[in-house]
């Protein structure tokens, strides 16, 4: 839905509203044409329910106004005697239909000083959680909401299991562009498992679909920064085709809004050239600087004469190797009973079972309780995902002879963007340069450069492109060039190697940007693990994302403004007690 279409949408309901309610606006004693007026008939809509008219805004705020409609329909109809159950049944069921009856057949009285407190218990109940529902969705809309890390790309960074508070408000709150959605959630209900907004994820209908035209064109409010590079970015995710995330299915389109949430670090800003050279991240030419906090990680080879232990990695916190155990003979029942721990086994030469099993390995106790004798291998040359610190304790190690860093070579493809292996042999390790777009610009557009722009000029700047031979057709005629209408960024993870980024699906358009995360308020190890595994980082809880230098924890701060809070609200209740 464009601006235009947008506002033919507002004045229809506004002819419906006046329709609706002139009657009623003459029984609580002003005019008729005040119920025609877009926005003032709002504000006496306010002064006849006895309602403030600030009400008025939330009525126009996406997602909030989903909430407001029907609580105005139901204080509407209660100022006019309408106070029973099925009422206001009636009045929400209707869609505010049933004001049309009571409008033109009910023979109803205006009470102009109704009590504005619910009449039962079940009543103020209802008012206070709707309410709170209001709020909630309010600032997680336009403010903060809160996120956890469900994947590893910024490991050591941001952690498996670490929960943010996000910014809206930094880079400017997106306002919602699906406007038929449940608050609070994002693109799946809870327990029902099913969408949890209003749009048509058919590509075939998608474009014509009713449903997309109820969609707003993106906006967004007013921010005090823009993204730069090293900020750590909470962003829809371009790709994202899953009915909802971790959930593999057909795949949908989805509305922007309603793509998975991903969280990547800023390389390159719109306007940047960006190349990856064995490993490393170079942005206009120069060696890209991180923020001192990044801890950045690589697969690493690990060789020693003597062997590298599986206990040796796990004290320098080692990630992503593998272990392998020998046993002798195992039965059906004992290895159904590993089978949580082992992603494979083998049947060696000498009739012996090898037990392959990520880096947590196999519990002591399970060993113990199915009485398998196991020998853990200690191979000579491991694979390791380090950070650079973990690097220099290994180095340390004076059994350890080397630890080098594992690159994939120039010209072999390893399906990176834009996934065209004869033009562009690429890979992680080895990737572009590559123009990142900015608003405004033009770039030369040819069979050559195309599938680097095509998805930008297809699927974010809504353009038809075909490529003929060597003919480049844009909207059906033929293109030598292009001109961006928004500007794009490219978004990588500090887990270089086990991170799916730009270098595998492309650029970041701006209306994708969701916000900034600024506060890790808890942190859990475990956290794939189920609930009763957790164990807090307590290092890490209560602590800020962004700035310099080691993270502070805050948490004892926090302890000590609660249990003042509850001093302060205790003493007050029996000064309270007292003077009544």
């Amino acid at each position: 839905m464009n601006g235009t279409q947008w506002i033919i949408f507002i004045l229809i309901i506004q002819i419906i509203h006046f329709l609706g309610t002139w009657k009623l606006y003459k029984k609580a004693g002003r005019k008729a044409w005040e119920a025609a007026v877009p926005i003032y008939n709002g504000i006496i809509l306010m002064k006849i329910i006895n309602r403030p008219w600030w009400w008025v805004l939330l009525l126009f705020i996406p997602i909030i106004n989903l909430l407001m409609f029907p609580v105005v329909w139901v204080e509407t109809i209660r100022s006019f005697g309408k106070n029973r159950l099925l009422d206001t049944w009636l009045a929400i069921l209707t869609l505010g239909f049933y004001i049309y009856y009571i409008n033109y057949v009910e023979a109803v009285t205006y009470i102009s000083d109704r009590s504005l407190k619910p009449r039962t218990g079940l009543g103020e109940w209802v008012s206070s959680i709707v309410f709170a529902i209001v709020a909630a969705t309010f600032v997680h809309t336009y403010f903060i909401q809160p996120y956890v890390i469900p994947t590893g790309s910024l490991e050591r960074t941001l952690r498996i299991g670490d929960f943010l508070f996000v910014s809206k408000f930094h880079y400017g709150a997106r306002v919602p562009m699906t406007t038929l959605a449940a608050p609070m959630v994002h693109d799946t209900l809870p327990v029902l498992k099913t969408r949890s907004y209003v749009a048509d994820v058919n590509p075939a209908t998608y474009k014509n679909s009713w449903k997309n035209r109820l969609q707003l064109p993106y906006m967004r409010l007013p921010g005090f920064q823009t993204v730069k590079k090293n900020d750590i970015v909470v962003f829809s995710l371009p790709a994202d085709t899953l009915v909802q995330f971790f959930r593999v299915d057909k795949p949908v389109k989805k509305p922007i809004d309603k793509k998975s949430n991903y969280v990547k670090r800023c390389v390159g800003t719109p306007g940047d050239s960006l190349a990856v050279i064995d490993g490393t991240v170079y942005v206009n030419g120069a060696q890209f600087q991180l923020s001192d906090r990044a801890k950045v990680m690589y697969d690493h080879n690990i060789y020693s004469q003597k062997g590298v232990s599986s206990r040796l990695l796990a004290e320098v916190d080692a990630s992503d190797y593998f272990r392998k155990y020998i046993s002798g003979n195992v039965n059906q029942n004992q290895y159904n009973a590993l089978a949580p721990y082992v992603l494979g086994a083998n049947r060696t030469a000498n009739g012996k079972i090898e037990l392959i099993t990520k880096e947590n390995g196999i519990p002591t106790d399970v060993i113990r309780q199915l009485r398998l004798s196991l020998t853990e291998e200690k191979p000579r040359s491991r694979i390791a995902n380090l950070t650079q610190d973990m690097v220099g304790q290994l180095r340390e190690n004076e059994t350890i002879d080397s630890v080098v860093r594992t690159v994939e070579p120039k010209g072999g493809y390893g399906g990176a963007f834009p996934q065209r292996p004869n033009l562009y042999p690429w890979n992680n390790d080895n990737f572009g340069p590559i123009y990142i777009p900015k608003a405004g610009t033009t770039v030369k557009i040819d069979y050559k450069t195309i599938p680097l722009y095509k998805k930008i000029i297809r699927d974010y700047e809504y353009n038809d492109v075909k490529v003929s031979g060597e003919k480049v057709l844009i909207n059906g005629k033929e293109a030598n060039s292009y001109t961006f209408k928004q500007d794009y960024y490219w978004m990588m993870g500090d887990n270089r190697d086990h991170s799916e980024d730009s270098r595998t699906w492309g650029y970041v358009p701006a209306d994708h940007i969701v916000g900034k995360p600024v506060f890790l308020w808890m942190s859990f190890d475990n956290f794939n693990e189920g609930i009763a595994n957790w164990k807090p980082r307590w290092n890490r809880i209560f602590t800020t994302v962004g700035g310099s230098g080691e993270p502070v924890s805050y948490r004892w701060y926090f302890v000590a403004l609660v249990v003042g809070w509850f001093i302060f609200d205790f003493i007050r209740k029996r000064r309270k007690k007292k003077t009544n």
